[in-house]
């Protein structure tokens, strides 16, 4: 494991042997794979170029090129074509999301991060500031206002502390959104007025490379990534690259996977699909009782109004029923005319009681129509009542249907573990095998030289 802090210089890619880290790959893997002292800090893997013997430059009569900073370049889009390349016929091989555990895309973060660095100009001075990919990153929401929400986020999460973990956790996040290459481009197109204060002018993103690792960055918008970044050790420096991914010999090609290999392969991908389905599944069904639980507060909601006002309709009709029957009283106990005096006050009680008629019947149909909205917000309460509990035990059944989804997620990721493990023994035994191929073929060329000698 790498050294963890910001103490992290720009990465020196210069390699002139590319040729001989293909004939004797354990001899490169275990140069770079080795742990790092603390005189080592400061330094990155190298990585591979490919290369012209210089026996082909003599005859073709162009000159060998001893830039460094030219090499350094070629090595970082070399590696660049190769990753990228891998990164997207393995994720359309096995038609599937991407996560934080796949290999290539490790490896494609490695280098992405070397390229972005190369070329970064040391700070001036020991109180000098710092020269640092976050702050280059950070221009990108001044150039680009969609990127703010990015940047934002990576300030905001707890777990990275670091600028070069600021900058890690960027980088994921835009690939994910697929804005990767687009953000780039704009810092390409601004390189003169932007870069040219954080870079040197033989950088990689000062030369017209950079325009082919936009490129680059282009087709990566196929592939779909599901990156946790609040779970990564963003902090701490990255591992290193296998190169045996994509340096294969002619004989591994040709050679193939046996046949059971190629059985848990197939097995691996089924029991991956498996998994993106029932976490799909899960998804909707959580969606789904989310929604009904959003339902069931607003049809609460709506119940506890109605029955407020249910009671008031009550409490109207209480006090109607009353005033009804004071009305009535009054009605009842007003004496009779005489006929002596009812061509006096004959007028005035005949008006009276039309207008008391009048408001008898008006009150009778406030009546009416109370006696209706009571039924009616009766009837709706009892539809309410029913389709709460129809939704109480939908809610129950996708309960029970989630916990079984789970336990058959918790099944098949104990499958995928015990298959990882025969895996590892098979490739193991496989390594064994070979070695002991190659001792026997050795004991072999032994014994028919020695019986050479003795003919």
């Amino acid at each position: 494991m790498a050294a963890c802090g910001e103490n992290e210089s720009n990465p020196p890619f210069h390699d002139d042997s590319f040729s001989e880290d293909i004939n004797s790959p354990t001899e490169s893997e275990s140069r770079i794979s080795r742990s790092p002292s603390s005189s080592s800090y400061d330094r990155w893997p190298t990585l591979l170029v490919s290369k012209k013997p210089p026996s082909f430059y003599k005859k073709t009569k162009k000159k060998w090129p001893r830039d460094p900073s030219i090499v350094e370049r070629r090595n970082l889009v070399n590696i660049s074509k190769l990753i990228v390349k891998e990164l997207i016929e393995t994720s359309l091989k096995y038609g599937r999301m991407l996560d934080s555990d796949h290999m290539p895309l490790q490896h494609f973060f490695i280098v992405l991060e070397h390229v972005l660095r190369h070329g970064l100009r040391p700070k001036k001075g020991l109180l000098g500031p710092k020269k640092e990919l976050w702050d280059i990153l950070q221009m990108v929401e001044k150039l680009a206002p969609e990127a703010q929400d990015i940047t934002t986020s990576v300030r905001d999460l707890p777990t990275v502390r670091t600028h070069m973990g600021r900058a890690r956790a960027w980088l994921r996040l835009a690939l994910m959104q697929k804005k990767l290459a687009d953000y780039l481009k704009i810092l390409v197109d601004h390189r003169d007025d932007v870069l040219s204060e954080f870079f040197e002018p033989e950088a990689l993103m000062m030369s017209e490379e950079a325009n082919i690792i936009e490129g680059l960055l282009t087709g990566l918008n196929v592939i779909d990534c599901n990156l946790c970044v609040k779970e990564e050790d963003l902090d701490c420096q990255q591992g290193v690259i296998d190169f045996s991914l994509y340096l294969r010999s002619s004989h591994h090609l040709s050679s193939g996977d046996s046949p059971e290999d190629e059985l848990d392969t197939d097995n691996m991908t089924t029991v991956l699909d498996q998994k993106n389905y029932i976490e799909e599944l899960n998804r909707h069904l959580n969606a789904t009782v989310g929604n009904l639980q959003a339902k069931v507060e607003s049809l609460t909601t709506t119940n506890a109004l109605m029955k407020e006002d249910l009671a008031i309709a009550k409490n109207n009709l209480l006090q109607l029923m009353e005033e009804n029957t004071n009305l009535k009283a009054e009605l009842s106990e007003t004496p009779r005319p005489d006929r002596t005096d009812q061509g006096s006050a004959g007028s005035s009680n005949d008006k009276e009681l039309d207008s008391l008629r009048e408001q008898l019947e008006t009150e009778q149909k406030l009546r009416i129509e109370t006696d209706r909205e009571l039924h009616l917000q009766i009837s709706l309460k009892a539809e309410m009542e029913v389709a709460m509990k129809l939704l109480e035990k939908d809610i129950h059944e996708k309960q029970d249907t989630i916990i079984s989804l789970r336990r058959q997620l918790d099944d098949i990721k104990t499958i995928n573990l015990e298959m990882y493990r025969k895996l590892q023994e098979c490739e193991e035994e496989l390594t064994q095998k070979a070695n002991m191929v190659s001792r026997l073929q050795e004991k072999t060329t032994q014994i028919g030289l020695l019986l050479n000698n003795l003919q």
